[in-house]
């Protein structure tokens, strides 16, 4: 529905302007659509090249890739409900912290810099592998919206959901339940999630099966979110793009936000979940038994089947085909 009714002129036109109204905007519009951390970079310099302010453009490069449509599903099903309602709640609001403080303290630049190619095998659907160029809008309808979710998102992130799947189970077999309980509510294991996530590339979807697999083996919820923000959302070839068109300064202001928000937002995530006596490897355990076994095994073999690239093409009716490149948020 996103990538059908969500023109990117509409984008455009509201994170247009200064000041903290745009930046919140940013936030609010961002969270929802599912791009990844390098994915975001060519949506987010057209909108800068489109006239967002910097505080805009940050405040979107952080929310969009923290979390998404899809990300919200998985986390709900992996992670439980408390999981699953703070990580979006925490998304918006470090995006618009870091986009803020953008507003405060950095220095725009007057011209923007040449269009960007960003290298890198981050995508597999191509869609994010250079700078936005100049075109005239295309817009989709719900079919090809449906058959893009199903398509080219999950070329995007079916091998890192695999990753993440294999990182989990490896964690929850080599290391007893509540292995790590004893350290994990430490500030330092914070800290020291802030500094694995950072350079890392991983997907927000595939952060939350690697997520699951810390919560089991005893990590604390908040040294979770730490990880669950500031993967997502950094990775070394994005700052590497960002220094590029946006300078020194707004760089430091988007790391140093994110940092900042990241472990202010752990140590909350740990607050609520102590003063709720929230039980988060329970919720994992409870989180799916609504759901029929046959609707669960059911969805289970369609996302298989989906993920054999001919098979899905037959079953879309594409096979031959290419899909749409072009789109109102790509």
């Amino acid at each position: 529905m996103i990538k059908a009714w969500l023109p990117r002129s509409f984008i455009e036109r509201t994170l247009g302007g200064e000041g903290p109204l745009p930046i919140i905007r940013a936030a609010l519009i961002g969270a929802p659509i599912p791009l990844c951390s390098c994915g975001v970079v060519p949506v987010a310099l057209s909108l800068r090249r489109s006239g967002a302010s910097p505080g805009s453009t940050v405040s979107f490069l952080v929310s969009t890739p923290e979390t998404g449509a899809d990300s919200i599903a998985i986390s709900y099903a992996m992670l439980g409900p408390f999981m699953a309602t703070v990580r979006p709640i925490a998304s918006i609001f470090s995006a618009i912290f870091t986009g803020l403080i953008t507003l405060w303290f950095g220095q725009e630049r007057q011209q923007p810099q040449p269009p960007i190619a960003t290298t890198g095998g981050c995508c597999s659907s191509g869609s994010c592998s250079s700078a936005p160029k100049k075109e005239e809008e295309e817009r989709f309808t719900l079919s090809q919206g449906v058959r893009y979710a199903i398509d080219s998102i999950l070329d995007d992130i079916q091998l890192w959901l695999v990753i993440g799947i294999a990182i989990a189970a490896a964690l929850t077999t080599l290391l007893p339940p509540d292995a790590l309980s004893g350290y994990s509510d430490h500030l330092l294991m914070m800290v020291g999630m802030v500094i694995i996530s950072i350079p890392m590339y991983i997907c927000a979807t595939a952060s939350t099966p690697v997520a699951a697999g810390l919560l089991l083996v005893g990590v604390s919820p908040g040294a979770v979110m730490v990880f669950l923000l500031a993967g997502p959302a950094t990775n070394l070839g994005t700052v590497a793009i960002i220094r590029r068109e946006l300078g020194n300064r707004i760089v430091a202001l988007y790391l140093g936000g994110m940092v900042v928000a990241s472990l202010f937002f752990g140590v909350v995530t740990n607050l609520l979940a102590d003063y709720f006596a929230i039980n988060t490897v329970t919720e994992i355990s409870n989180s799916g038994e609504f759901i029929p076994l046959w609707l669960s095994w059911g969805s289970a073999l369609l996302l298989t089947a989906l993920m054999i690239r001919p098979l899905r093409r037959l079953l879309l009716g594409t096979l031959g085909q290419t899909h749409p490149q072009t789109s109102p948020i790509l």
